[in-house]
């Protein structure tokens, strides 16, 4: 699969952080209202893309979290490899 096609929404992966910046910019520019009806498409579905890559983050997060155990009365991180981290 192609980098573009990957990550269609950016050019480099981003982390969360970044993720929700460039969704509010888009969320920004849709309230608006001054864009055409193409451009806002468009940005409607980069801003679908980048929901999408922040909800696979937060379940990797959250299941690195779960893996968190306790052993002999000591917390130790159990690693985690996911399935398919390729889109993440």
């Amino acid at each position: 699969m192609s980098a573009s096609k990957k990550n269609k929404a950016t050019d480099t992966p981003k982390d969360f952080e970044a993720l929700l910046s460039e969704l509010d910019q888009i969320v920004l520019h849709l309230e608006g209202g001054e864009l055409g009806l193409e451009k806002s498409v468009e940005l409607f579905e980069k801003g679908m893309e980048l929901v999408s890559q922040g909800m696979k983050k937060l379940d990797v997060a959250e299941k690195k979290v779960e893996m968190l155990i306790k052993q002999d009365d000591q917390e130790k991180l159990v690693a985690f490899l996911p399935e398919d981290d390729s889109n993440v």
